[in-house]
């Protein structure tokens, strides 16, 4: 979070304190503080807030691991001696989680913990005096709607303790009646929140705009949630209130984010994905980050899907971990062009990192915070082919060439060493069925360099703000409503003004992107998926739109069970209150 006072603050957060057995917690939390102690009340909220970033959704084996690696997006393979663990890593893909899986409890504990921390936060609000109170109210129930209705969406069930009431009953919320208690809830909330930019509110902070988000995500799938298995969905059913529909109210929400001349389409795509994104001009709601705070910010969904010998400075590089599926990037033949797929990077001399060949480029950039290394760019977006890059001296450096520039050589796999870096968009397993690599196979995969790869020491740090609600995802969200509504106009122009609002490289003359004559359900899922790819939003839009069963890639034909995830038996061991999801 950004605040005007950081705190080194030893907080214990207990869940006991309000959800009781559903979850073990006992940890120790520096956190940064909106006010003066960790136990004031502004301290309570920072607690709440410091839970969105600190794994929950920054880092690829937490909400990214259950939303992006079980789908065609993203995922993560077994690569030799690399990313075993049990094999946790390639479930996802293999869709063979069960209730003991790490990543699947690793994942309920935080998002349980997030809902302790805003009930936390809820009953010290409640409890004050402070001038701030109707405001950090409102936040801290915005914050508890928000872990909720994610929990909601990936387990089906949620705990809740009235907050006010030390001696009240722990409660199980069930997705198909609590998402229209969360939708009234968060409605209820929008008079009392800030308008973004107002009483030194920032994206980082839950406001009305977040709300309006937040509500047009839940109405687009409250048709999911109030029968997980069907076979298909009304998504035009009878709004919570009033005479509208849900389609209605996603139309209404998105309309009113895109109509306050608050955000705009960015013509650099990935502009919301950089470094420098905290003046975003898409950015509606984010986990903030800064690597200086006390809390180190994630380079996580970057560093992931890097390789170990790419270096975007000697202090840092990447990990070899996760990439795309043969299906999905084989939905981009065609569309090569489109802004949104790749970007080269301009140095300030005029070179372009082009990636095809060895040479060099001016070592004019310089890390701000680590002894004045220069900083190599690679380049943005979906990345396949033989990899081109610097390597490092014996000592520790980039090699140079004699006139001071970084030398751009090709570049070969750390822990296969006569691999070349040739990012295959082919799979190709030995085994079908398992996502399992041998140790000369592990440059297999196309690579996602959506979220810029921060260059300061520590792998896993970055100062990249997250987006999680953007406005190019608001649009795709309105069109599809409009789509499903049977406005196919309106959600062509929507798609349409997503294609030519981003431009590319000045490279390719600042070429727009172009639009498309016509639109049906496949060109609709494609397009979401061009527009929001790696944004923990896929696994829902393949359940809206009835792909999630299907195989590709290792993943086998699969059950409608799997549209939501076990409760972790750790949890059913000790808290009675809760029981297993069908299937599991």
């Amino acid at each position: 979070m950004k605040t005007n006072k950081l705190f080194k603050t030893i907080l214990c957060l207990l869940g006991v304190f309000f959800l009781s057995n559903c979850t073990k917690l006992n940890e120790k939390v520096l956190d940064e503080v909106l006010g003066e102690d960790a136990s004031s009340p502004a301290g309570a909220l920072a607690a709440a807030y410091d839970r969105l970033g600190k794994g929950t959704f920054v880092d690829h084996g937490a909400v990214f691991a259950l939303q992006e690696y079980t789908t065609d997006e993203a995922l993560l393979p077994t690569r030799g001696s690399d990313w075993g663990d049990g094999g946790k890593w390639r479930s996802m893909h293999e869709f063979t989680w069960a209730p003991d899986n790490a990543i699947v409890t690793d994942n309920w504990n935080m998002l349980t913990n997030g809902i302790t921390r805003a009930l936390t936060a809820i009953k010290a609000v409640n409890s004050s005096n402070i001038a701030e109170k109707t405001l950090y109210l409102a936040e801290a129930k915005g914050l508890l709607a928000y872990y909720t209705y994610t929990t909601l969406d990936l387990f089906g069930q949620a705990p809740y303790r009235d907050p006010s009431n030390e001696n009240a009953p722990l409660e199980i919320k069930q997705a198909p009646v609590a998402i229209d208690e969360l939708i009234l809830q968060v409605e209820s909330l929008i008079p009392n929140l800030a308008s973004l930019g107002q009483q030194s509110t920032h994206n980082g902070r839950f406001t009305k705009e977040a709300a309006y988000g937040l509500l047009a995500n839940m109405y687009l799938n409250r048709a999911v949630y109030k029968d997980r298995y069907a076979a298909s969905f009304n998504f035009n059913e009878k709004a919570v209130n009033g005479t509208d529909t849900d389609m209605d109210r996603v139309i209404y929400y998105t309309s009113l984010l895109i109509n306050s001349g608050k955000f705009r389409l960015a013509s650099n795509y990935f502009d919301s994905f950089s470094i420098n994104n905290t003046a975003g001009q898409e950015l509606i709601f984010v986990v903030t980050q800064k690597i200086d705070y006390i809390r180190n910010g994630s380079n996580s969904f970057a560093y992931v899907s890097m390789e170990r010998n790419q270096r975007a400075s000697p202090a840092n590089r990447g990990t070899n971990a996760a990439c795309m599926s043969p299906e999905f990037y084989a939905t981009w033949d065609g569309y090569h062009e489109d802004p949104r797929f790749s970007r080269k990077y301009q140095y300030s001399d005029g070179t372009w990192f082009m990636n095809n060949a060895e040479g060099s480029v001016p070592a004019s950039d310089i890390v701000p915070k680590s002894n004045n290394l220069p900083w190599f760019h690679f380049n943005r977006g979906i990345i396949a082919g033989p990899q081109y890059g610097p390597k490092l001296t014996s000592s520790g450096g980039f090699e140079m060439t004699t006139d001071g520039r970084i030398k751009v050589s090709e570049l070969y796999m750390e822990k296969s060493t006569g691999t070349r870096m040739d990012f295959t968009p082919e799979l190709n397993f030995s085994n079908p069925t398992q996502a399992v690599f041998a140790q000369n196979q592990i440059n297999r995969g196309v690579r996602v360099f959506k979220y810029e790869f921060d260059p300061e020491e520590g792998n896993g740090s970055s100062n990249v703000d997250i987006p999680l609600v953007r406005l190019g995802a608001i649009y795709t969200m309105r069109a599809e409503a409009y789509f499903r509504k049977g406005q196919t106009g309106p959600a062509l122009s929507d798609i349409n003004l997503l294609r030519t609002s981003r431009t590319r490289e000045s490279l390719y003359g600042g070429a727009a992107g172009v639009a498309i004559p016509s639109l049906d359900e496949a060109t609709l899922y494609r397009e979401i998926a061009f527009e929001t790819y790696w944004e923990l939003y896929r696994r829902p839009q393949m359940i809206r739109f009835g792909k999630y069963e299907k195989p590709f890639s290792a993943k086998p034909v699969s059950q409608p069970f799997r549209r939501i995830f076990p409760i972790p038996q750790s949890t059913l061991d000790v808290t009675k209150e809760f029981h297993q999801n069908s299937g599991y």
